[in-house]
């Protein structure tokens, strides 16, 4: 039977074989419909979780609807095969026998087997077709084109009622899609057929008309095309930007490479350290009970010979005395002899005896060693605040002859002082990316490297981070215990290049919220003539000469920030800040310079909390650009 008589089912394209109507009026085998509406869900035709719809007509209605056998229109049928065609009835062509013997070479066309349809069609090797939803479950053909607003695809056979249908002919027919529900709107279930380009969305028609009133819109098709030409834009930013991620990565596990070392010859130092004081220790407790031994000894000595000298005279008294009371009465010449014998032996010891001593010199030893400990325990406690960054320089010991020249650093040396070059400084490189949530509304970003004063504010979106009177902008990220060197380009204008505490108040006036006029940051200036240092509100004037590129390096190990004229790979140093180091009796150095005394007082501050790259521009024509440092710092990382 041809498929497109009105006695054909439109799934598939057979007779009807038990035939149901809709609500809709459209007619349906039992089998079909039943094999269909599992496949599509408990929603029927309609799509996942929505009404049941006609497979024809997408008509809705009721997910309760009880399938009935129509007996009148399976009469007609029955009539219409078995009788001939009845009233109003087209006559349905059966197959005839050939009029030709079989040996015939020409048989004679007979109609299309009905089934053919339905076959199952071999799929190329390779990435699996999307199946026909019409196609009975388990012979399904691959689909030629789905349709958006049956949320169904259809092989080449089942295509037929939307190519014939006017009711399915304002369908969208697009490529086969393996997720139809991705291309529908979740709000209103309908297809997704517009670009919304304000909010950067794709939108149903309902969309359309209901939120986006006076947005520009465009059909999904136009907005493909214009994307597409900007692809090469974005796979090129894409690449720079994953070249960056890995001069990034490189970096950042080279420092934990050198973190790791650096923690375990430090914590080797430490234990020799330990180890030499613990035997010093050892050593001076063996000398102080060694002078405890001997000074006991010798005075031991002479009172152990008294102590004998006394119990011997202390012996011969009491002889003399006992053979004295053993005289009998009549023995005169005895009496006399004992009795001289007596006192002689009394006057030996009539003499005064040996005083106890009034000091011993040795029970001074616990007073020394009370002291050597008291000392230690105060150093010790300054020592550990100083390393934990709560004491001051003033509080370190002092080495004689050193009260005129600054402290040098024990077992370390500043290689920064030296102005190594370029290459150096790229070991510690970090990329900076300026973050749009901080940037004053007077201020254009291109793209995450670079930055513009204009004169017409930008109506950027409220962020808690942006500053709002003072036409700055922040790098992302946050920077602590480490060293870091980034490049600025100086394109133009007035510029201020520095850093400024994680924790600062981006809504700050003007004559407070600018960088180095507050205790909170520092910074460069290029004010179109010369360079200055800024910070806590003062000012240092620089003699050196314009470079458009700066190099900024900040120091957490020794709390220092300096700026680097960058010139054909070669570093001179603009102005390094740092806390000098005290002098004895806390004497200034001559003649006083108030910038420094105020970097004395408050620059280490800085370094008590994570700090971020900041950048100020001042002059309406000032333009600014991170330094290009990717390429030169994967030269460097593959040098090493």
């Amino acid at each position: 039977m041809d498929g497109s008589g009105p006695f054909s089912c439109p799934i598939c394209l057979e007779p009807l074989r038990e035939p149901v109507t809709l609500p809709c009026g459209h007619n349906f085998c039992l089998a079909c419909l039943g094999a269909l509406w599992p496949h599509r869900g408990a929603g029927g035709a309609g799509g996942p979780g929505g009404a049941a719809r006609c497979p024809l007509c997408q008509e809705p209605f009721p997910d309760g609807l009880q399938l009935r056998k129509n007996h009148t229109l399976s009469e007609l049928l029955q009539l219409r095969q078995g009788s001939g065609p009845g009233p109003g009835l087209a006559p349905a062509p059966e197959p005839t026998a050939p009029s030709a013997p079989p040996s015939a070479p020409e048989p004679t066309p007979s109609a299309p087997e009905p089934s053919a349809p339905c076959a199952p069609e071999p799929w190329p090797a390779g990435e699996e077709p999307v199946p026909c939803d019409a196609c009975p479950e388990g012979a399904a053909r691959p689909a030629a084109l789905s349709c958006l607003t049956c949320l169904a695809s259809f092989c080449s056979a089942h295509l037929g009622p939307h190519e014939r249908s006017p009711a399915l002919r304002g369908h969208r027919l697009v490529a086969p899609l393996r997720r139809l529900e991705d291309s529908l709107c979740p709000r209103h279930l309908r297809p997704l057929e517009r670009y919304c380009r304000a909010e950067r969305l794709c939108l149903c028609e309902a969309c359309a008309a209901q939120d986006h009133r006076g947005h520009e819109l465009v059909p999904l098709e136009q907005e493909r095309a214009l994307q597409e030409a900007e692809r090469p834009k974005v796979l090129s930013a894409v690449e720079d930007r994953m070249d960056e991620l890995g001069a990034g990565i490189a970096q950042a596990r080279r420092t934990v490479t050198l973190i790791k070392s650096a923690a375990a010859a430090e914590r080797e130092r430490v234990s020799r350290l330990f180890a030499e004081a613990e035997a010093t220790l050892q050593r001076f407790q063996a000398e102080v009970l060694g002078f405890i031994e001997e000074g006991e000894a010798t005075m031991l000595g002479g009172s152990q010979g008294d102590l004998r000298r006394q119990e011997e005279q202390r012996s011969r008294l009491s002889r003399a005395q006992h053979n004295l009371s053993q005289v009998p009465e009549a023995d005169s010449v005895g009496f006399l002899q004992e009795l001289l014998a007596l006192r002689l032996a009394l006057e030996e010891g009539c003499g005064p005896g040996p005083s106890p001593p009034w000091e011993l010199s040795f029970t001074q030893s616990s007073q020394a060693v009370r002291a050597v400990r008291d000392v230690l325990a105060a150093a010790c406690a300054s020592q550990w605040e100083q390393l934990r960054g709560l004491g001051s320089d003033e509080d370190g010991p002092r080495k004689p002859g050193m009260e005129d020249a600054e402290l040098p650093d024990p077992d370390s040396s500043d290689p920064l002082e030296s102005e190594p070059p370029r290459d150096y400084f790229l070991k510690f490189a970090y990329i900076v990316d300026l973050d749009s949530d901080t940037a004053d509304k007077f201020l254009q970003l291109y793209g995450a490297k670079g930055v513009k004063r204009v004169l017409c504010p930008i109506n950027y979106p409220e962020s808690p981070t942006r500053f709002t009177h003072c036409e700055q902008v922040l790098g992302e990220g946050a920077l602590d215990r480490g060293t870091y060197y980034w490049e600025v380009e100086i394109i133009e204008g007035w510029v201020s290049v520095g850093v400024i505490t994680e924790d600062f108040c981006p809504q700050e006036p003007y004559d407070r919220g600018r960088l180095g006029r507050n205790p909170h940051s520092c910074c460069l200036q290029w004010n179109g003539r010369s360079y200055s240092v800024w910070f806590h509100g003062l000012e240092a004037s620089l003699s050196q000469p314009f470079s458009p590129t700066v190099g900024v390096c900040l120091e957490y190990a020794d709390r220092a920030l300096a700026f680097y004229a960058v010139r054909d790979g070669k570093m001179s140093l603009l102005r390094r800040l740092k806390a000098s180091r005290a002098r004895r009796g806390g004497a200034p150095a001559s003649p006083i310079d108030p910038f420094q005394s105020r970097l004395d007082s408050h620059f280490a501050g800085l370094f008590t909390r994570r700090l971020k790259p900041a950048f100020f521009l001042e002059s309406v024509d000032a333009h600014l650009q991170i330094g290009p440092l990717k390429k030169s710092c994967i030269s460097v990382l593959k040098r090493r």
